[in-house]
């Protein structure tokens, strides 16, 4: 064998049905590969004598000097040896002669590349090369020779992982959307039982404070009419305080009304946000969902943060109530915990820089108009609804990572919520769901819901 012929599998070959930790991010560095490079001085009869030794071999590298020439598969080099009169013309020259006649177009792929991809780059090959092997350029520069054949196998083996962890999902998510839609059935049957008494209290305080006034005024004319009165009356007065009760009892008889007022308004917004939705959307105030879901986590707010609201005049909007409270639900809760994270810091500084920043929220709301991209269309309404804070920012890592879980081709594993709303805003409604972050200055939601 001539000292220029190298051979090398790169790791240990593994054969078909050994244990591969691989997954769905699996690259081309956790398969097999082969170092088979050949000068391209030497001559056929020198590389078939090889060959037969390693029948495994998927074909050779060239190289020329030690650089990187081209690559001859096994099926390519076999087919004009045995073609008429090509051992007389082929055999004993170099493999430059062979190379000239049997030079294909070669996939070359980076070694990082991820097994699903080259999977896909693979089969977009043409019909007749889609046995060839592939070229892999390791890190260090050295080329390498993956067995078409190998990848296969190993990326069907991952689509079954991936198929199967998808099915796993679909199940897991459904299992959580029956026992959210229970649970919402019994939110809402809860809300309806406490419904019920706030609203005997409610429907009870206007009388209750009517006949307290009228109460006091007999008693004011009793002792117009009676100035002396008996020393037991004095007494009972001094006992229970009637001066400060006659003060006292219009002020707790409106803050027992203020109360159930409260009451019944956080009841009817968790009612809202459990909504199930119809088959079809239907006409929506989204000032109350917004107002609604501001009520029920304004105790997350500590009275750290404040909340703005510019609102403009909206009409209905047909959407899904249930799923557009959730998006606001996300975006919100997203918002707060980046600013209460943010105060905690500050606090931390308070002692260097002797200034805390208020956290603030601005919610606006507006119609407006966006040019058609067809010039004989007309041009398209939407509703805004802009979320904007003023903490700190994010940062261009976690930006991309939010961008990623938007993208359809997202990875099992990352459906985070602002993903969830991200789908639902656009899948589910035809909107758009966009943000914009800058460090030190903060963030701002934008949604887009088309006025149909």
């Amino acid at each position: 064998m001539p000292e220029e012929f190298s051979c090398q599998i790169l790791p240990p070959f593994l054969s078909v049905g050994s244990d591969r930790d691989l997954g769905l991010d699996s690259t081309l560095q956790e398969l097999p590969m082969y170092d088979f490079s050949v000068e391209i001085k030497h001559t056929a009869m020198e590389v078939v004598s090889f060959l037969e030794k390693y029948p495994l071999l998927p074909g050779l590298i060239l190289v020329e000097e030690g650089e990187f020439i081209g690559m001859i598969s096994r099926r390519r080099l076999l087919e004009f040896l045995i073609r008429p009169y090509g051992q007389e013309l082929f055999v004993q020259q170099p493999l430059a002669v062979l190379y000239s006649y049997a030079r294909t177009a070669i996939l070359v792929l980076a070694d990082t590349t991820s097994i699903l991809t080259a999977m896909q780059l693979s089969l977009k090959r043409s019909p007749e090369l889609l046995a060839e092997p592939i070229v892999v350029e390791t890190e260090s520069g050295a080329y390498r020779l993956l067995d078409v054949q190998e990848l296969n196998l190993i990326s069907w083996q991952i689509r079954g992982i991936e198929n199967l962890v998808r099915y796993e999902r679909s199940q897991a998510q459904m299992i959580q959307n029956d026992k959210m839609a229970n649970l919402g059935r019994l939110v809402d049957g809860v809300a309806h039982e406490i419904l019920d008494p706030v609203g005997f209290i409610w429907g009870n305080i206007i009388y209750v404070s009517n006949y307290s006034q009228d109460l006091l005024k007999l008693i004011a004319a009793y002792e117009q009419e009676l100035p002396s009165v008996s020393q037991a009356i004095n007494q009972i007065k001094e006992e229970i305080e009637f001066d400060f009760l006659e003060q006292d009892l219009s002020r707790s008889l409106a803050s027992i009304r203020t109360g159930a007022e409260r009451l019944k308004k956080l009841v009817t917004s968790l009612q809202n946000f459990c909504h199930i939705d119809d088959i079809y959307p239907k006409p929506v105030d989204l000032h109350a969902c917004i107002d609604s879901i501001i009520l029920l986590i304004n105790s997350r707010l500590k009275g750290e943060i404040e909340i703005v609201k510019y609102y403009g005049q909206l009409p209905p909007v047909y959407c899904f109530m249930g799923q557009i409270n959730q998006v606001l639900m996300n975006i919100l809760s997203e918002v707060v915990d980046s600013l209460l994270n943010e105060a905690v810091r500050q606090q931390l500084r308070i002692e260097d820089t002797m200034t805390v920043q208020k956290s603030r929220i601005e919610i606006t709301t507006e119609v407006i108009s966006q040019e058609a991209s067809n010039p004989d269309a007309p041009d398209s309404r939407w509703i805004l609804i802009r979320i904007a804070d003023n903490g700190s920012g994010m940062s261009q890592q976690l930006q991309q990572q939010i961008m990623e879980s938007f993208s359809l081709e997202t990875k099992i594993g990352k459906n985070t919520s602002l993903a969830v709303s991200y789908r639902i805003i656009t899948a589910r409604h035809g909107g758009k769901l966009s943000f914009h972050s800058q460090i030190g200055i903060g963030t701002k939601f934008e949604i887009l819901l088309p006025l149909v």
